[in-house]
């Protein structure tokens, strides 16, 4: 993306973080998309809090005239979440109803239970050789604590893992499966969840959702917990913190959010349907805009020293998950296993470490996506 302030490389090398900083001096800036159209980048803190809220900017890009982020043909799936604001916004009731914070609440005790089961394992297999920390724990906890939540037995999670190839047909069967013989899990209340404006969820709706949920609800959740330990590994001062005072692990996750989105800003691509004004600046309709969340987590009018890792920050209110109407629905979830998960490994391994330089790590390389494709450690 020609243009950027930035770039598109998580924050794990010492220069991500000023380039971040640099990018507030010009809080819009014309860039040029991969598709070679262009946008519109906001990067400040409160400008974006404000797109977001605003039901003037919309996320739907299927409309003629948005700009195209790659010259890819756009999936269906990604179609589907790109819908319309009241479409989407009656769905994203009828889902809130049951996947709620309490709901989540009731599955930290299993969650736990998962994350000392891996933890277990990797005792048993030993690290004479490094252990690629995603396939050891990171995707394996994430898939099983997704799967749980929405009912898939335990002899079928191999249907999950591979996010090129969703196993739409199986999903299809599992649902029709809840409805015959409904259990505790989200799928099942989703299948039976009704309200009196807002209707019930369709047959195609429920797929969608219950698709977009299992995908999206491991891989994001997976990559965050890898990247807060390559980062904690990296600022070992405050991996000391943490380890001296467990009790901080509840504001040290909100610190590790703030400092890598996983989703990168072209997947925030954002369409104006009205003129709005942000900052004494008018943004004409149809104007494509772009809210970069990297940016706004590093914006030093709200947060101090921005570029500064800090796990005891009282600052930490993070756009990792987004704001308004798109805020991640699952954010609730991804707070338990990242408090979880990334509490117990460091106590269960205090020599952990990462067994190459940090600037070694193999990047996910991808427009809309920011991970490491392994994290090799020791113990």
């Amino acid at each position: 993306m020609s243009g950027c302030p930035f770039p598109f490389a998580w924050p794990a090398g010492p220069a991500q973080p000023d380039a971040l900083l640099q990018a507030h001096r010009d809080p819009f800036r014309t860039v040029t998309l991969p598709s070679g159209d262009d946008a519109v980048l906001a990067t400040r803190y409160q400008t974006i809090r404000a797109l977001l809220a605003d039901p003037r900017i919309s996320k739907d890009r299927n409309r003629s005239g948005v700009a195209k982020m790659t010259t890819r043909p756009q999936k269906v799936f990604q179609r589907r979440i790109d819908m319309s604001p009241p479409a989407h916004a009656r769905m994203r009731r009828l889902i809130a109803r049951e996947f709620t914070a309490a709901r989540v609440e009731t599955m930290r005790p299993r969650i736990a239970a998962i994350v000392e089961e891996l933890l277990d394992r990797m005792a048993a297999n030993g690290a004479a050789e490094p252990v690629d920390l995603n396939t050891a724990f990171a995707f394996p906890l994430s898939i099983q604590v997704i799967c749980e939540l929405l009912g898939v037995p335990a002899q079928e999670r191999h249907h999950f893992g591979d996010t090129s190839n969703p196993p739409w047909d199986y999903i299809r069967e599992l649902i029709e499966r809840k409805r015959r013989q409904p259990d505790t899990d989200l799928i099942s209340a989703l299948v039976a969840v009704t309200d009196a404006e807002d209707g019930r969820l369709t047959p195609d709706e429920l797929h969608f959702w219950s698709t977009l949920l299992l995908l999206a609800g491991y891989e994001t959740t997976a990559n965050q917990i890898a990247g807060g330990v390559v980062l904690l590994l990296h600022h070992r001062d405050q991996l000391a913190l943490l380890r001296a005072d467990p009790a901080l692990i509840t504001g040290a996750v909100e610190e590790l959010l703030r400092c890598q989105v996983v989703g990168t800003s072209l997947s925030m691509l954002r369409y104006v349907t009205e003129d709005v004004t942000v900052d004494d600046r008018v943004i004409p309709q149809g104007t494509s805009i772009i809210p970069a969340l990297e940016c706004a987590n590093h914006d030093p009018a709200v947060f101090a020293d921005p570029g500064r890792i800090d796990l005891t920050r009282r600052d930490a209110q993070q756009l990792t998950f987004s704001a308004g109407r798109h805020f991640c629905p699952g954010a609730p979830l991804a707070r338990a296993q990242l408090q979880i998960g990334i509490g117990a490994l460091i106590e269960r391994f205090p020599e952990l470490r990462l067994a190459v330089a940090p600037e070694r790590l193999d990047r996910v390389d991808d427009h809309f996506f920011q991970g490491f494709r392994t994290v090799p450690v020791r113990w």
